[in-house]
């Protein structure tokens, strides 16, 4: 999910930059948090750690597909090469 840090501080920020008294400021401020968090909430976002995780496990899949890949191709060499051994005889 979202970093709700980051909700808090955005919505702080926005609340601060309004002329307003300092009770209605920060109501204000609990309501812009609540809409950010749902709107985000809504994204369906991933965070930095779920990102880093994904893109990890990616990557080592991309390393097994090349062994796979290279494994099938030496087996496909050896499989001509037999192949021609028993048709030469």
């Amino acid at each position: 999910m979202f970093n709700n840090k980051f909700v808090e501080d955005l919505s702080a920020r926005l609340s601060a930059i309004l002329p307003l008294a300092g009770e209605v400021r920060e109501e204000l401020r609990t309501k812009i948090e609540q809409l950010l968090k749902s709107s985000f909430a809504g994204l369906d976002l991933l965070s930095r750690e779920e990102f880093d995780a994904q893109r990890t496990a990616l990557e080592r899949a991309e390393k097994r597909i090349k062994e796979l890949e290279e494994s099938l191709h030496e087996l496909g060499g050896k499989m001509d090469q037999f192949e021609g051994q028993s048709t030469s005889k």
